[in-house]
């Protein structure tokens, strides 16, 4: 017999240590393990957790086996996991029915439970009783699923179980938005039942959607019909929000140290390698302590102060637990694993002889890991004094199981037992690695035969859509609707994957479908919904987005391959010849680079060897997927009005079932022409004069409502009819009216008892010379009749005015009317599809936003994602249903979200964007572009009336008109310009000196008196900032720390209490926000950006010594205190006249808000003046002087 290697004998005291410690735990029936003894739940995180020492230890005796009996050891404890992981499936399957309703509600009520019964794998409290919306739990299930697949442990048995993990893939990849209890269980730290974004579980989600995609659940004996699917552009999503938010942990937490599992073993959900090194170094610096980290600052949980009695905290309790936070020794074995995997022999060390000095030894040799560390009651006054000087003791259970088995695999981790690549078979340790530039490959194809030859013209090769046969090409919807038939399965009655719009790192791939090779459009080509697509320059710049998008985010093997196809709307407006702007985008594209994106054009047949490929199994013949189980599927898609690519269509007698699920999409969409054809430069009168219409449209509507209107002139509107006055677009008038006139003129028919007669209304649609006059009497149908009613125009049946509309539309497309587009769009309330997801993109980075003018309730606030119907609603309410203003919030926020995702730089130190405020300046700007005027906002309005409403829609010629480009471009000048002005506004209060006021010639009385070539500038800065919330950087921590020195800041009447500081730590989002609460009560975003100013000249007291300030400070009165003084010197310099007007609004001179912030002359100079006068009696003698 072979005596036993030292090898063997350690590895068999890990097992003793293993089987006494853990596995004593694990319910011989159900596999699963008990917190404890006096702890029958089981909870999934921790379950987890603690199977991995039994995993790690299974492998370590397979790979060091001296005797057959270590491989019958390794045999059984693998079974061990198998039994844990399938009991914790059977927890999960037994609640299919929440899987299936979270993927569309992602409510907590409908979430999966966070622990079970140990014993019988059933509920242990009910759904509102517990914080069981927790991503990270059910992430880490799947991650460490495919991780023991990997390695050769076979978990799953059934078709029906792979349905459910893919269904379970459906659950977690909306992450990103989901806001749950996360890590702790417990949501906000206040312990309320708030739920937030986490960046633990949307680290998470990210690492387990990387792991399991194109995974086999049966290993080496499985085929195609046991592999998992995940959409790449749902993992970008949760690294996008992943990093914007790190190394913040959430709204309420600064920090904290579960971010170890995310930036480490086991996610290694980070790439950015200085980004892992910040996060890393805050928990150290902020989390460490003598026996381990605090999970977070302010951690109340098993503290001497904390009240056992209730769950939950007081805001202001939070204080209490300053610096007596529990300290956890499991973190220190996350520690100690990074250095194994970083090879960082120093840390492995350092942490090994830590963990040592920590640990509780029995007498049996067994050594158990606590789960705690807690300051003595006696002792809770000098450790709040002195932190990290008391020695503390043990608390919780012991063992804490989760720790305990984070030190077994540490161990033998550490001891050479195992090598990193066997705990992580799946390779995710080099996320962090070098990553080779990205070569976006891009194929460009022409829509037909005509517009291929058109281009030919231009000496420009491209192919058509039938010449690349039998390669496919569709646009993304069809790709969508694929999509769904994913997961589906009747024997649990899951319906597969929602319906959600794929992004471009979805389209960029081949598919191979039923043997067949297709290629997918980019969602932003598709002009099938909203008419961002019908511009031209448009599509250019979200081409160049896209393509750097690409460059930036691609982490799949082989070259994204981008479709572009080149369509009929894409020709100049006689359809002889390619839109310049189309032209000149393809030549940069041949040139190599565009938008700073390498770029490689080509056949799209010349791509197919070095383009990613994914095998949609699922839609094989013999999985049984039917493409047609629901008669009306393929016709009520939320998508499109418009078709496909016609050189793509298939005959309908084809056999084959995909191609006919293809073409009974794209034909029921297709749009059938039911309007006469209109004159674009008519040259007859229009049918319906302007200030007539708006009179007699007006009567029409308030009749349908049950209102009385009387027979007069319109020039004095009524609130209830301002809003349609303006959505129309039409003006009112002051001239005398003329019943008998207008009749002749507007020609309205009338029945019998003198009311609309609507059928000869729709015949006169047949003698309107121009779209408007076509849109005008479909408006009032709409109002009147409502959009299903049927026109029968022309004897045709079904022709309903919806219908007839949605024509109008697509024409007014081809014509690039954008008022109009707009002005329909607003009639048929339609959305940009992906508002919904451009909204939550703006949300998960932590900006909040506002649509509609301020004051409160009138501007709406949206803290969290909303579904699209409900979204749309919201922001036609608070547009006071203006067609118009809601329109173009649509646009601005799809624009936002763009920037955020391309550019997140740009929103630094903004945390709530204010969509109408955004409007009002940029009509502004533009206005000041153009040279024209902009109508002052209407106070008795719920929206503002400005120019854009004129420009849009009639009186302007085409090439003068604003077209969405000109606005994406003044959107972008907007913020680009207000980034580089904020990074200097606030550099320092002493800097160039402005000119002094005498240089304005303040002797003269005129109005319009000069201020010099710079006039207006930093007016316009502030309102920039004021708009989008800009604050220097550092500004909130400022803020906290000058609120510790007074009771408190009172800002236009509201009042930021001091108490917040008791509640909340100085780099919480959750204090940033409250902040901004206060401050957005402020309507006028110059005199917003004065009192950030005021503020911040405030906070230069908090290095002072001063204990205290004393009561609130009024911010107000010390703007005002220094306009002041700014008023006096410019009297005393002689300013007479205009240079000394005030703003109405707020009291305010206009050439205070025009002073530049440093200088002898700027505004801080005249804030600190003021500051040291309001504060005179409680700053040190010396410690300020007024010069």
């Amino acid at each position: 017999m072979r005596s036993r290697s030292n090898s063997g004998v350690r590895l068999d005291g890990y097992a003793r240590l293993v089987q006494r410690t853990i596995l004593c735990h694990q319910n011989p029936v159900t596999g699963l393990l008990s917190a404890g003894t006096d702890h029958k739940d089981a909870w999934v995180r921790d379950n987890v957790y603690s199977i991995l020492a039994v995993w790690g230890l299974g492998m370590a005796y397979r790979k060091n086996a001296d005797r057959d009996e270590d491989k019958a050891k390794a045999y059984e404890l693998e079974q061990n996991v198998v039994k844990l992981m399938r009991g914790l499936l059977q927890c999960m399957m037994r609640q299919v029915d929440k899987v299936e309703k979270f993927k569309c509600t992602q409510s907590t009520k409908d979430c999966l439970h966070a622990k079970y019964n140990s014993a019988t794998c059933a509920t242990v409290v009910g759904d509102d009783q517990w914080g069981h919306l927790q991503v990270d739990a059910t992430s880490l299930y799947l991650l460490f699923l495919a991780q023991m697949t990997a390695s050769g442990l076979r978990i799953i048995f059934t078709l029906d179980e792979v349905a459910f993990i893919q269904n379970l893939v459906f659950y977690i990849e909306a992450a990103y938005k989901v806001a749950d209890y996360g890590i702790w269980e417990r949501g906000d730290k206040t312990n309320q039942g708030i739920p937030e974004l986490n960046a633990s579980s949307v680290g998470m989600a990210k690492a387990a959607l990387e792991a399991i995609d194109e995974l086999d659940l049966f290993g080496a004996h499985g085929g195609h019909k046991s592999v998992i699917h995940v959409l790449p552009d749902e993992v970008e999503h949760c690294q996008s929000i992943l990093y914007s938010m790190l190394p913040r942990a959430s709204t309420s937490k600064e920090i904290d140290a579960g971010l170890l599992s995310i930036i480490s073993y086991p996610a290694f959900a980070v790439e950015d390698v200085n980004l892992v090194n910040v996060t890393k170094s805050e928990i150290i610096s902020k989390l460490q302590g003598r026996y381990g980290c605090c999970r977070f600052l302010r951690d109340g949980y098993k503290t001497p102060r904390e009240d056992p009695s209730r769950l939950h905290y007081d805001p202001a309790e939070l204080k209490l637990f300053e610096n007596i936070e529990c300290e956890w020794p499991v973190f220190w074995t996350y520690f100690l694993i990074d250095g194994v995997f970083n090879e960082d022999k120093i840390q492995v060390e350092e942490y090994r002889e830590a963990l040592e000095g920590i640990l509780i030894r029995e007498k049996n040799g067994i050594v158990l890991m606590p789960e705690l560390y807690a300051v003595p009651p006696e002792k809770v006054d000098e450790e709040y004094e002195n932190p990290h000087s008391v020695d503390r003791v043990p608390m919780g259970k012991l063992p804490h199981l989760w720790g305990q088995s984070m030190y077994v695999l540490s161990c033998l981790l550490a001891e050479g037992f195992l090598a990193a690549g066997e705990i992580d078979p799946l390779n995710r340790r080099f996320s962090t690695g070098f990553k080779p530039d990205v070569v976006v490959q891009v194929t460009i194809l022409a829509e037909s035969n005509q517009i291929k030859n058109l281009l030919q013209d231009h000496g420009i090769d491209v192919q058509s859509i039938a010449d690349i046969h039998p390669l496919r090409v569709q646009p993304a919807r069809i790709l969508s609707n694929l999509y769904t038939k994913l997961g589906r399965n009747e024997n649990m009655k899951l319906s597969g994957r929602p319906h959600r719009h794929i992004g471009v790192l979805g389209t960029s791939k081949l598919y191979v479908i039923r043997n067949q090779i297709f290629a997918f459009t980019p969602q932003f080509t598709d002009q099938h919904h909203f008419y961002l697509a019908l511009d031209n320059q448009m599509i250019v710049e979200m081409l160049k987005t896209e393509l750097a998008y690409l460059t930036s985010c691609w982490r799949m093997t082989g070259r994204p391959t981008l479709t572009f196809p080149i369509t009929h709307t894409m020709l100049v407006d006689d359809g002889t010849d390619i839109h310049p702007a189309v032209l000149a985008t393809i030549r940069k594209l041949e040139d190599g680079y565009f938008g700073g994106a390498r770029v490689k054009i080509g056949k799209l047949s010349e791509f197919l060897t070095t383009s990613f490929h994914t095998h949609l199994s699922f839609l094989d013949p013999d999985c049984d997927v039917k493409l047609f189980d629901d008669p009306n599927e393929g016709c009520c898609s939320p998508d499109s009005e418009y078709g496909g690519y016609p050189a793509d269509f298939c005959e309908k007698e084809s056999q084959d079932e995909l191609d006919q699920y293809i073409n009974d999409i794209l034909q029921s969409t297709a749009l059938k022409s039911y309007l006469p054809p209109t004159s674009k430069t008519a040259n007859q009168p229009p049918r319906f004069s302007a200030n007539h219409s708006t009179q007699e449209i007006l009567s029409i509507m308030a009749k349908a409502k049950g209102l009385e209107i009387p027979a007069v002139s319109m020039s004095l509107p009524t609130k209830v009819l301002n809003t349609h006055r303006k959505s129309l677009n039409l003006v009112d008038t002051p001239l005398s009216f003329d019943r008998k006139d207008s009749e002749n003129v507007l020609n309205l028919p009338k029945d019998a008892h003198g009311d609309l007669d609507c059928r000869k209304l729709v015949e006169h649609l047949n003698e309107c010379p121009t779209l408007h006059d076509q849109a005008d009497i479909l408006y009032i149908l709409h109002i009147v009749k409502g959009p299903d009613w049927d026109t029968e125009l022309n004897g045709q049946y079904g022709v309903t005015v919806h219908c007839l509309l949605n024509e109008l539309y697509r024409k007014a497309g081809l014509n690039q009317e954008w008022g109009l587009i707009r002005y329909i769009s607003g009639i048929l309330k339609k959305r940009v599809e992906v508002l919904a997801e451009a909204c939550t993109d703006l949300l998960s980075h932590h900006k909040q936003l506002t649509v509609g003018l301020p004051p409160e309730p009138r501007e709406k606030i949206i803290t969290t994602p909303l579904p699209p119907e409900e979204l749309t609603d919201l922001i036609y309410e608070a547009s006071g249903q203006d067609i118009s203003i809601a329109v173009l919030t649509q646009e601005i926020i799809m624009y936002l979200a763009m920037y955020v995702r391309s550019q997140p730089s740009l929103f630094m130190e903004m945390l709530r964007l204010r969509i109408g405020l955004i409007i009002q300046v940029m009509a502004t700007e533009l206005a000041r572009s153009l040279k024209c005027s902009v109508r002052p906002m209407d106070s008795s309005s719920s929206s503002p009336a400005i120019s854009i409403h004129e420009m849009g829609h009639s009186g302007a010629t085409k090439t003068g008109r604003s077209g969405i480009t000109k606005l994406k471009s003044e959107m972008k000048q907007f913020f680009h310009e207000s980034h580089s002005m904020s990074s200097s506004m606030f550099a320092s209060t002493r800097g160039s000196t402005p000119p002094s006021p005498t240089s304005t010639s303040p002797t003269g009385s005129d109005r319009d008196i000069s201020w010099g070539d710079r006039k207006g500038q930093w007016l316009r800065r502030r309102r920039l900032d004021g708009a989008i919330n800009r604050v220097p950087v550092g500004f909130y921590e400022k803020v906290w720390k000058i609120l510790q020195k007074c009771h408190g800041l009172s800002i236009d009447g509201y009042v930021l209490p001091s108490s917040t500081t008791r509640e909340m730590t100085p780099c919480e989002i959750k204090f940033a926000v409250h902040v901004e609460s206060v401050l957005n009560h402020v309507p006028q975003p110059e005199y917003r950006q004065l009192l950030v100013e005021a503020i911040l000249v405030l906070t230069f007291l908090s290095d002072v010594e001063v204990n205290s300030i004393g009561g609130i400070i009024h911010v107000d009165q010390i703007v005002h205190m220094a306009n002041d003084l700014f008023l006096q010197e410019l009297k005393s310099f002689g300013a007479t006249g205009g240079i000394l007007e005030k703003d109405i609004a707020t009291g305010i001179c206009h050439f205070f808000y025009d002073s530049a912030p440093s200088g002898a002359y700027g505004t801080m100079t005249y804030l600190t003046k003021a500051i040291i006068i309001y504060l005179q009696d409680f700053l040190p003698s010396t410690g300020c002087v007024m010069q």
